[in-house]
């Protein structure tokens, strides 16, 4: 069995670069400029930003479903990314470098089965996940802040 990570689509993303800080601020949003090579993972490109690169920090709600694991945390897109297209079964070296949490949901949105994992372990933990057929996708999760990575589903 094999899964597809899934970056999130820019396009709800690129007005946000054209707005000033007042009006970031009133959307909870803040810009910021990178400024290391490890540390600010774009949920877009699936690439960490290079140092100097801008970004934005913002609020995101990536379960919106109706559910109790409705949710919503702070991810960083940057200035001009385009979507990630990872081949199925690839795990992007942005996610392959952190320790990750795995959530499993069945179709009804529920949470049925949670792990963490090393960067490295996770095309095996999303494979375990999906050995079960209740689980229609996974949610990747940075354990260290818990912020939402990526989806995965099957491929």
């Amino acid at each position: 069995m094999t899964f597809q990570i899934h970056p999130l689509d820019p396009a709800p993303f690129a007005d946000l670069f054209d707005l000033s800080d007042e009006e970031l601020a009133a959307r909870d949003a803040v810009r910021m400029v990178s400024d290391k090579p490890v540390g600010f993972p774009c949920r877009v490109s699936l690439e960490d930003a290079a140092p100097g690169e801008e970004l934005i920090l913002c609020n995101y709600a990536h379960q919106s479903e109706a559910t109790p694991y409705a949710a919503s945390h702070a991810i960083f897109v940057k200035r001009g990314a385009e979507a990630a297209t990872p081949a199925p079964g690839e795990t992007p070296e942005v996610l392959r470098r952190r320790v990750l949490s795995v959530r499993a949901f069945d179709e009804d949105h529920m949470m049925i089965a949670g792990d963490v994992a090393a960067g490295d372990e996770l095309g095996d933990r999303i494979d375990a996940a999906f050995a079960d057929p209740a689980v229609d996708y996974v949610h990747i999760h940075f354990a260290g802040r818990g912020c939402f990575a990526a989806k995965a589903t099957r491929a």
